[in-house]
């Protein structure tokens, strides 16, 4: 059976997204195939989609774009024993097993868990990529402790305004970067000192503090040595790939970009005393169940910014691009339903 999926044939700008019959994805004995709700868009994205992430992430082309989804099980292969046909589900599967651009994906059962009951299919699609990313740098990498401090760059895309919730849930005091026209949105997810980043510095700010999540790279993440104390720790989501690409090429770009993230690794603990570890988002469905929990309780709560139909994946991929976006954007891959 065919549907309808959002492919690229080539790499490029977001016109070389096309929206196309497909063939269903197979279900393999620990899949479950999902009848997708809802999507989101990431940066990572329309990095692929550039192909400015290609020596990093290569895929057989054409291929189906995507790495959030919530939606409901339709089909479970023969070894799945953790969910049954109707439940009700959200995941960020492997890159191996991208494709959430969709009317249905298939994802093994351990990279998915039953979708939070108190939000939507498209509060849930919003969540996965950036909770999991989220957990893996404050709760895995950095361990936050109760009582620490920590500042957390662009607090108001979507990984930053996750973050902000899930560092005060563990009793940690924020502090965050973002423009003027943010601040009420940072400060609403609990935010405990906002720097205006067109105004000041963080670095002529901050002090002593326990931890950064770096969202930014590049000259952010070198002043950021300066505010930690000694023993400090850094977590960071970008090494600079993309830049790399486009100036030496996928292949010497991925090379000279692990030689300057061992240099910057070596320089913080040789001169600072300050731990650095980049952060790779694994797909793990326990962690989703967590957050599911996190948010049913009301500690986490989805930000969306707008939400797309399918057929207009180009204008999401054009605003999230933008840099404009406050938190997520969503698409929408099957209508809710209206109430009667």
């Amino acid at each position: 059976m065919s549907m309808k999926a959002v492919r690229i044939h080539e790499y490029g700008g977001p016109d070389v997204l096309r929206l196309e019959e497909v063939e269903k994805p197979a279900v393999g004995p620990r899949d479950v195939l999902i009848e997708v709700h809802a999507t989101s868009v990431n940066p990572v994205d329309w990095k692929i989609r550039s192909g400015v992430q290609r020596a990093v992430v290569r895929y057989k082309l054409p291929h189906v774009l995507g790495l959030d989804a919530s939606g409901v099980v339709v089909e479970v292969g023969a070894e799945v024993n953790k969910f049954a046909v109707g439940d009700e589900v959200y995941s960020s599967p492997s890159h191996k097993r991208s494709g959430t651009y969709a009317e249905y994906v298939a994802v093994d059962q351990d990279e998915a868990a039953l979708k939070p009951k108190t939000i939507d299919h498209a509060g849930a699609a919003s969540l996965p990529l950036v909770g999991l990313t989220a957990w893996d740098a404050l709760v895995d990498t950095i361990r936050l402790a109760p009582g620490e401090r920590i500042l957390i760059f662009a607090g108001s895309g979507g990984v930053g305004t996750f973050a902000i919730q899930l560092a005060k849930h563990l009793g940690t005091e924020v502090a965050t970067t973002c423009s003027a026209r943010n601040t009420d949105l940072v400060k609403s997810l609990g935010a405990d000192h906002v720097i205006d980043y067109t105004q000041q510095r963080f670095d002529e700010t901050l002090r002593d503090y326990d931890a950064v999540l770096d969202t930014l790279g590049g000259e952010e993440r070198r002043r950021a040595l300066s505010i930690l104390r000694r023993g400090g720790r850094i977590a960071t989501l970008l090494a600079g790939v993309p830049e790399a690409t486009k100036r030496f090429g996928p292949n010497l770009g991925l090379g000279v970009v692990g030689l300057e993230m061992l240099g910057f690794k070596l320089q913080s603990r040789l001169f600072h005393g300050v731990r650095t570890s980049w952060v790779i988002r694994a797909s793990d469905g326990d962690v989703l169940e967590k957050i599911a929990a996190l948010v049913d309780e009301g500690k986490i709560k989805p930000v969306i910014d707008r939400e797309f139909p399918l057929d207009e994946i180009v204008a999401a991929h054009e605003y999230s691009q933008s840099g404009r976006a406050r938190g997520k954007v969503v698409v929408r891959v099957k209508p809710e339903p209206t109430a009667s």
